[in-house]
């Protein structure tokens, strides 16, 4: 059995947060752990409120997943601020953590702030450097480089000045974008366009996180890098395209769209 673990934020509705990454996790076959940041209280409709998990704890989680339960991949989302952000990235280098995926989680769907602006530089300096692969979407990127980004052209070049912050690759979304799905990957040396087809849907919620932790299930079963990225690229447009349309907002994917679900 493989391990894996997100550190990330606490969604009460189910749709990202460290409940799709657990979700992910299971429909992967492996086995999921987490390290709780901040407690939402969120819905499909918006975020009513955010409460952070003490550094300390935050801490001591760790201590108890890495003494006992050493993951093969970690995900990182919702880091709230500077003094969780500083933690993690002290408790991934006395563990020695690899194989690490930073989904850089800045604002929900609704527009609520998940990540204080001030932490910005903090996740730059402290997360960036530790990480495997960073996987900004278009917002994000232009606020980890400081310009809007509109066109290919800018991804290709967030994704050289991200680098340059000290990840070994940047895989910057172009969900955002019009025609198909398009995500531009950067190993420091050739630009990579993967593509999917673009679903006509509303219920989107959680998307940034699955594809994050599709991407750390995907490393943990053994896969190398860029396969694992092509996996959770078609696992995410799956999720998606037979995404769930509940609530009164906007509705989650459905994280088990690739299992047989056979009534008893």
């Amino acid at each position: 059995m493989k391990l894996a673990l997100t550190i990330a934020g606490s969604d009460s509705g189910g749709g990202a947060g460290i409940q799709a990454d657990l979700k992910t996790f299971s429909a992967h076959g492996v086995y999921g752990m987490s390290v709780i940041t901040s407690i939402t209280a969120q819905n499909t409709m918006g975020v009513l409120g955010i409460e952070d998990i003490s550094p300390d704890m935050v801490y001591l989680q760790m201590k108890a997943i890495f003494e006992d339960l050493y993951p093969d991949a970690v995900k990182i989302g919702m880091v709230s601020n500077e003094s969780i952000i500083k933690m993690i990235a002290k408790g991934l280098k006395d563990y020695n953590v690899k194989n690490i995926v930073l989904d850089p989680v800045m604002i929900s769907k609704s527009g609520s702030y998940l990540l204080k602006p001030e932490a910005v530089e903090a996740l730059k300096k402290e997360l960036i450097p530790l990480s495997l692969v960073v996987t900004p979407n278009l917002m994000e990127a232009g606020e980890l480089i400081g310009k809007e980004i509109k066109n290919v052209s800018d991804m290709k070049e967030a994704a050289k000045k991200i680098l340059d912050y000290g990840a070994k690759t940047v895989i910057v979304k172009g969900g955002h974008l019009t025609g198909d799905a398009l995500d531009v990957f950067y190993d420091g040396k050739e630009f990579y366009e993967i593509t999917s087809e673009r679903i006509d849907t509303k219920n989107t919620h959680g998307t940034g996180c699955t594809f994050s932790s599709a991407i750390a299930a995907n490393i943990a079963l053994g896969h190398d890098l860029v396969e694992s990225i092509k996996r959770a690229k078609a696992y995410i447009t799956g999720a998606i395209k037979h995404s769930l349309a509940i609530g009164h907002g906007v509705g989650p994917t459905n994280h088990f769209w690739n299992i047989e679900i056979r009534k008893v």
